[in-house]
């Protein structure tokens, strides 16, 4: 594996073996690797020739008072992972490489980006937006591995590709979890073993939302009432605190009175001072297609 710093060589290496005809894959990330990437890495090396790992933990999606400065970095224990897992470039600018001085240009994908993750983070997707296009320009890859553990950023990143007519496939790959359920994300890194154990309630309220979905048969389900059992899974954890619970149409971001197709239900839970996020794609049994919850495409 070779690590590489700058644009200009990640270009000239992907040129090169697109002119060898080989498959790409792009795995983007902000490091701290774990299971979670890892198994996206794994999906990029079953489906491309070549699979290129990017680490580069972006400022511009990061808000005034966010975590920017503390967020989990480790590049020599990423590099030793992607060795193992057998990728061929690892891709970790710096930031002055991606955003050099007089950067003024900015992706705004309208509407999908101001609500419910964007607006409890301002600019967010701006930022994921406008890093997820670089990259894409820099790599070029046939394929792109995301998780689908952020569900809304899925969302932004699919209508990017289609709106601005980009070459390549969004991959988009299922959530990966602890035996307990909490999705794998590298800011639990950041809880305490309480905190930890209490962080299970994301899941739990996710769940329950299945539950009731399963319940209901074929017919729609009343969105209010899922909301309602929801938050009560929540509010039962002392050491949870609700930022925000959707029920929405699982494309549109369109909030739904009642689940009569497929459904992104997504929340954002602080667990003390730990912002974690979570959801799962529900929809009434007559309604679903293969791959409804799992992978795509």
């Amino acid at each position: 594996m070779e690590l590489i710093r700058r644009i200009h060589l990640m270009r000239e290496i992907a040129r090169e073996a697109r002119g060898r005809g080989k498959k790409i894959g792009l795995v983007p990330t902000m490091g701290a690797l774990h299971d979670g990437h890892l198994y996206l890495v794994r999906r990029a090396r079953e489906l491309c020739d070549l699979v290129v790992v990017s680490v580069f933990v972006n400022p511009t999606q990061f808000g005034a008072n966010e975590d920017f400065d503390r967020y989990p970095s480790d590049l020599t224990r990423d590099a030793d992972l992607c060795v193992q897992e057998g990728v061929d470039y690892l891709f970790s600018p710096s930031a002055e490489e991606m955003y050099p001085p007089g950067f003024r240009t900015y992706v705004e994908v309208e509407g999908l980006s101001q609500v419910f993750e964007g607006a409890s983070r301002p600019g967010h997707f701006r930022g994921v937006a406008t890093v997820v296009l670089k990259l894409f320009n820099i790599v070029r890859p046939h394929f792109s591995f995301f998780g689908q553990k952020d569900g809304q950023q899925v969302i932004v990143v699919r209508r990017m590709i289609r709106d601005l007519n980009l070459e390549v496939e969004l991959v988009v790959c299922p959530t990966q979890r602890d035996a307990d359920g909490l999705a794998l994300s590298s800011r639990n890194a950041y809880l305490s073993p309480e905190e930890r154990a209490a962080a299970t309630c994301l899941y739990r309220a996710l769940e329950r939302a299945r539950e009731l979905v399963e319940e209901q048969g074929d017919g729609p389900c009343d969105a209010r009432k899922i909301e309602a059992a929801m938050r009560e899974v929540i509010e039962s954890e002392p050491l949870a605190r609700l930022d925000y619970l959707a029920i929405t149409d699982a494309e549109t971001l369109e909030r739904l009175d009642v689940v009569d197709r497929q459904a992104l239900v997504a929340l954002a839970v602080w667990i003390g001072e730990t912002r974690l996020i979570d959801n799962v794609i529900l929809s009434p049994k007559k309604t679903r297609q293969p791959g409804a919850e799992g992978e795509q495409p």
